[in-house]
């Protein structure tokens, strides 16, 4: 199946079933945090076009919003639990392994920025369920991680969602 069909099915599902669009919306968006898995799934596209059907479909946009917002945040929050679990060996799994680059750049950006790494780097497509594992690896403060987590994924769940929402109130 290409993407295009996942995408296609997935918002007929969405259309289907209204009542479980957060909780889709969340689950994608911890798909898309969460070290590992964000590789995996396409969810930035997906969540793109399920910014256009909100607006498209008069679903509500809140509640979606509110779903992929904690989606993301708890993404964020087990990567950064594995890291300071497993410290240096989480950089030894796959896909990780094949690109330790990805993980050096992390750990630039991270060390240069800190907290505000953390932030920013939830809207830096590869390095956005990394840097969250760099974050636990190198055991960041607990309370500083979840503050610039959850700041973070308010945010970004807005980013992520409102613009297909008003590009698709103001087409109809």
């Amino acid at each position: 199946m290409d993407l295009d069909a996942l995408a296609a099915t997935l918002l007929d599902v969405i259309r289907a079933h209204r009542a479980w669009a957060p909780f889709i919306v969340g689950a994608l968006a911890f798909a898309e945090s969460l070290a590992f898995l964000s590789i995996l799934v396409p969810s930035t596209v997906l969540l793109l076009g399920i910014g256009a059907l909100i607006g498209a479909s008069g679903l509500e946009f809140w509640p979606i919003w509110l779903g992929a917002a904690v989606g993301a945040i708890l993404g964020d929050w087990v990567s950064y639990a594995i890291g300071y679990r497993f410290k240096h060996a989480a950089l030894r799994v796959w896909p990780l392994s094949r690109h330790p680059h990805l993980a050096d750049r992390c750990e630039r950006f991270f060390a240069r920025w800190g907290a505000w790494g953390v932030f920013l780097g939830r809207f830096i497509g590869p390095m956005r369920a990394v840097v969250p594992l760099v974050a636990g690896i190198f055991a960041m403060p607990v309370l500083l991680f979840q503050t610039a987590n959850v700041a973070s994924a308010f945010v970004w769940a807005f980013v992520m969602l409102a613009p297909g929402t008003g590009l698709s109130a103001l087409a109809r």
